[in-house]
């Protein structure tokens, strides 16, 4: 009897070490970023580089070429100046005339692209961060929403899907 119960442990600790050995063969899981904190968001290209890695597959419906912005809507990348958080900034003050002046607003978060549609954290005097969702050309950008909770129905039926995960809508 006892020898069955040597036998039975030898052989799950066999198992267990077995199991540990083939598990460390896998990566190991990625933690979630957070979009308040200066880690990229998802597989972000770097600034210098021409295009980064796809976030999911492309879909039949929707092509890999650039937006008239210079992005392709298949993933996430810093947006490189095109728009810089100071012309989001400016768009967030056209429409929300209750923002701080001077240094009550900055930019918290760095511009992120998807297609035309710009993802920013500002950070506000006496306030939470702001989480802004702009669209269309730097120079002619248009505020989508502005707030603490960025996934209005309008953003989740027209952004791209690499941008809906990237903004965690």
């Amino acid at each position: 009897m006892r020898t069955a119960a040597t036998v039975l442990a030898i052989v799950g600790l066999g198992c267990l070490l077995s199991a540990c050995r083939h598990s460390s063969d896998s990566a190991p899981p990625v933690p979630a970023p957070s979009l308040l904190s200066q880690e990229p968001l998802f597989p972000v290209a770097p600034p210098t580089t021409a295009e980064a890695p796809r976030t999911q597959a492309p879909s039949p419906s929707r092509s890999a070429s650039p937006s008239p912005a210079g992005f392709s809507d298949q993933y996430v990348t810093y947006c490189n100046g095109k728009p810089s958080g100071e012309q989001v900034i400016a768009a967030v003050r056209l429409t929300r005339g209750n923002l701080p002046a001077g240094s009550g607003v900055s930019v918290q978060k760095q511009p992120v692209c998807s297609g035309v549609w710009q993802y920013t954290v500002l950070s506000v005097a006496d306030s939470e961060p702001l989480r802004v969702i702009t669209k269309g050309s730097p120079t002619a950008l248009t505020v989508v929403t502005a707030g603490t909770d960025p996934c209005t129905a309008d953003v989740r039926l027209n952004a791209p899907p690499a941008f809906l995960a990237a903004v965690d809508c």
